[in-house]
């Protein structure tokens, strides 16, 4: 009897290549997230709450640690990721740009919760092996959590702010799909990847959905409702 080959098949190259652009995707958008806290804790008030903008990037810095040497592990080069695939996360900073120390924490609890949730959708696409490394990733989120206290603090104090913070935090949501969007447009092996090359433009939409139905709830942890 004939032994079976292990000879991969265009399926398998094709899913490989998925897996590598996805890492080298969000490993872009790790870094630019990194660089954008280091920037934005320039607005903060205190000592306090500069530290805790410290812990975040630093978290962000471990993701992109565990990203890089997944991505390294299939082949790929994570200086060219940052390079291939960090304008559209600048593109993204650079139109949510937070104009007060609350805007900026609000931009950080809702990224931070926006980062976890589209971690948590991928998880639910990809192969045992990749999925343990977007879980991996995801467990380290919700560092941001202290910016709910400072964001509530300031709405009891100047109620008249709810209305704008509000729409900067719905803004943010919009961005972030809007851009995702262009992401998956671009990427045919990283759209077939996680909705298995259907076309199903339901699944789609059911993915950003479910991200929407997240967000809602961290506006309300912010009282933002």
């Amino acid at each position: 009897m004939a032994e079976s080959s292990a000879v991969p098949t265009e399926s398998d190259a094709a899913l490989e290549r998925g897996i590598t652009k996805l890492f080298a995707v969000l490993l872009a958008g790790e870094y630019a997230a990194y660089t954008r806290l280091i920037a934005e804790s320039a607005m903060a008030p205190d000592i306090a709450s500069r530290v805790a903008i410290a812990r975040m990037a630093s978290a962000e810095m471990g993701h992109f640690d565990l990203l890089a040497a997944q991505l390294e592990a299939r082949g790929g080069d994570p200086i060219k990721a940052i390079g291939d695939y960090v304008d559209v996360f600048d593109r993204y900073h650079g139109a949510t740009n937070p104009k007060s120390w609350y805007e900026a924490m609000i931009k950080a609890y809702i990224g931070d919760g926006l980062a976890a949730d589209f971690y948590l959708e991928l998880a639910h696409m990809l192969p045992d092996d990749a999925r343990a490394v977007v879980e991996g990733v995801m467990a380290e989120t919700g560092n941001s959590a202290f910016a709910i206290a400072q964001v509530r603090g300031k709405l009891a104090a100047e109620p008249v702010l709810r209305g704008p913070l509000t729409l900067w935090g719905r803004r943010l949501l919009g961005e972030a799909i809007t851009h995702a969007q262009w992401v998956l447009a671009a990427e045919d092996d990283v759209t077939d990847l996680l909705f298995q090359g259907t076309g199903d433009l339901q699944a789609v939409s059911r993915f950003f959905d479910s991200v929407s139905d997240r967000h809602a709830q961290r506006m309300a942890d912010l009282g933002l409702a």
